[in-house]
């Protein structure tokens, strides 16, 4: 609403400055034509302006610093001009106005160019984004086909930016227009988690364009987002375990979803018992494996005979990794001798 009154606002004021124009030369007979133009000038205006519905502060700045320091610039050049001897009078003001132009297009771009390494600032007044957090957290190609990230982002945990670096989501596109199913599938999974997290307001979430990382020679989409994130002083989110190990080595911090998966799971304390199905055989002689609700690894001993068959065992010990959980048991009760089964 406010918006639509400065807009009816600025017409009234271009069709009364028109109307002043048409009395100071003395065209009055003609201040229709003059209250036609004006209107028609002010649409046009804000036609753009509506037209243009994605508006960056900081290039507005830019082009309005860049255009001050090039007028300015130009105009002691002109001074500096007008005084030269072997300048003719005629050529002086052509020129002071190609210089103008000239010095306001190269401050206007220089400024756009390195408008990410300053800040204008104006006293009491900082024209810059609010961000949450301090640090930014880059998210993997991995991590958004998981899929866990989103709901984590619902809870509100995450209380710094999200970034995807371009390089990702030209990885992910990738996956998703692969010939092989499998991979679609999963390219495409990944897509609509971005769509989810970018449609909800839990976070803030944004694609970087990646500038001194992606400068070089060719490198993997790993390197690319440690080196990033050590270039933002920011943190990877990923599950991959290679990606962490790479990361820690070169001194970049990294939030491990697995991790955070298992320091929320059940703990099993040696003893304990608990029930499951066992669905497989081991890797070893008599071992069967089983799976919880959340997929926890579950491997018993002594149970490759009773595949597809729900079991109670105790719990001998718990193996905890970046890579996930694994929890390791032997059979409840008394075994017959013969079968090595538990006596019912």
């Amino acid at each position: 609403m406010t918006l639509l009154v400065m807009r009816l606002l600025f017409v009234l004021v271009l069709v009364g400055a028109s109307l002043g124009l048409a009395k100071a030369i003395k065209d009055e007979g003609h201040s229709l034509y003059y209250i036609i133009g004006a209107i028609g000038v002010s649409l046009v205006i804000i036609g753009i302006d509506a037209v243009t519905r994605k508006k960056s502060v900081a290039v507005m700045s830019a082009v309005f610093f860049g255009l001050v320091a090039g007028l300015v610039t130009a105009l002691l050049l002109a001074a500096v001009i007008q005084t030269t001897p072997w300048i003719k009078e005629d050529l002086a003001q052509p020129l002071t106005v190609v210089l103008t132009v000239i010095l306001s297009y190269i401050f206007i771009s220089l400024i756009m160019q390195t408008k990410d390494d300053f800040r204008f600032i104006i006293p009491y007044i900082e024209f810059a984004k609010e961000t949450k957090g301090g640090r930014p957290l880059l998210l993997d190609t991995s991590v958004i086909i998981d899929g866990r990230i989103a709901d984590l982002c619902e809870t509100r945990i995450f209380d710094s930016e999200l970034l995807v670096p371009r390089f990702v989501l030209l990885e992910l596109q990738s996956i998703a227009d692969s010939s092989d199913k499998l991979k679609r599938n999963r390219g495409r999974r990944g897509l609509d988690m971005l769509n989810r997290m970018q449609s909800g307001e839990a976070v803030d979430i944004r694609i970087h364009d990646a500038g001194a990382a992606a400068a070089g020679p060719p490198q993997d989409v790993d390197t690319l987002l440690v080196s990033l994130a050590k270039e933002l002083g920011g943190r990877v989110v990923t599950n991959d375990y290679n990606l962490n190990k790479i990361a820690q080595f070169r001194g970049v911090a990294v939030i491990n979803i697995n991790d955070l998966a298992n320091a929320l799971k059940p703990i099993f304390l040696p003893g304990e018992t608990l029930r499951v199905t066992i669905v497989k055989p081991g890797e070893e002689a008599g071992q069967g494996v089983g799976y919880l609700e959340d997929g926890t690894m579950v491997v018993v001993e002594a149970a490759r005979d009773f595949i597809n068959q729900e079991v109670t065992l105790s719990v001998t010990s718990v193996l905890q990794t970046s890579a996930g959980r694994m929890i390791f048991g032997r059979l409840e009760g008394p075994r017959d001798a013969a079968h090595g089964r538990p006596r019912t």
